[in-house]
């Protein structure tokens, strides 16, 4: 099996989940200074807060991320090491990976968790119903 790409796709996931998370409240805030509608669906709203949800709760209960395990067991299986490898891995691995102690990263996924719950009282998320107006 090609081990060596699976690990590079499992990567791409990961990074497009951060991408998801930080741009989606980047989207909140600024779609809602625009007035763009569809960024307080619901479909929309519940699917990143449940995002970054899952990424404060494996930091307070000190979980590694799944994704980053399975990564991680590709890259043994294809006898490579976990810093080395291919183009997609070495620059993915610099954006996602940082050595900082755990409380850095616990803190900084609160913080950032608070705010998008904020966002949730600022700015409440609609659902497709009470878009519409009232004489559709």
């Amino acid at each position: 099996m090609p081990y060596q790409l699976l690990a590079d796709v499992v990567l791409s996931l990961h990074l497009a989940i951060v991408v998801f998370v930080i741009g989606g409240l980047i989207l909140i805030l600024v779609g809602n200074l625009r007035a763009w509608q569809w960024v307080n669906t619901l479909w929309f709203r519940l699917t990143h807060l449940a995002a970054i949800a899952v990424v404060v709760t494996e930091a307070w209960i000190g979980v590694v991320c799944p994704l980053t395990t399975v990564e991680m067991w590709l890259r043994a299986q294809s006898h490579s090491s976990t810093y080395g490898g291919s183009f997609i891995e070495h620059w993915l691995q610099r954006i996602l990976y940082y050595d900082a102690p755990a409380w850095v990263f616990t803190l900084g996924y609160s913080l950032f968790g608070l705010i998008v719950v904020g966002t949730w009282w600022r700015f409440p998320p609609r659902s497709s119903r009470s878009n519409r107006s009232p004489d559709a």
